[in-house]
């Protein structure tokens, strides 16, 4: 949406653009059997939030000015749950202009892998795991749809679905179909 500012010195007008927020999400698996199709044992971790909206979520946040979304993925991932993560590949991205009731947020989510428990902090107030059919019936945003397309690819073993990220992932770009 196209808008126009006007400089207050020379009354030059210019135009303002409004533009939709880039964030992160982030699907982590504890301890999982990466090559193992269905994995319905598999848990991930939610968060649940400090600040509006309330509720359950994926880990995640804004991407800050000069920052990869890979490093913002690995930063939100710590600074919400204490975990370090190994980001394992992208799986999507969310841009439904209502996904966020706050404002217009465009969400690359990550697939990423712990082996520790995670610890609440920043702007969570819990930390928890969860298995497929156990999932919160508060899901903030538009986190069941993508937890719920997580599992519908998951199902279907890594190799299907993942997009490698190059220099960060230990895949080869031949893991990935």
């Amino acid at each position: 949406m196209k808008d126009t500012i006007t400089c207050p010195r020379c009354g030059y007008v210019l135009d303002k653009y409004r533009n939709p927020f880039p964030t992160v999400d982030i699907i982590i698996e504890l301890n999982p059997g990466l090559d193992e199709p269905g994995a319905q044992n598999t848990e991930i971790v939610l968060i649940k939030r400090k600040n509006p909206p309330f509720g359950w979520a994926l880990p995640g946040g804004f991407v800050d000015y000069g920052e990869s979304l890979e490093s913002a993925a690995i930063r939100e991932a710590r600074e919400e749950t204490s975990l370090e993560v190994q980001l394992v590949c992208q799986i999507g991205a969310y841009s439904d202009p209502a996904r966020d009731p706050r404002f217009h947020t465009i969400s690359v989510v990550f697939f990423a892998t712990a082996t520790s428990q995670p610890v609440a902090a920043d702007d969570a107030t819990e930390a928890g795991t969860f298995r497929p059919d156990k999932m919160p019936q508060n899901l903030v945003f538009d986190h069941a749809r993508i937890i719920k397309d997580f599992f519908a690819l998951r199902q279907k073993g890594l190799p299907s679905f993942c997009s490698c990220i190059a220099g960060i992932d230990k895949l080869k770009k031949s893991d990935c179909s």
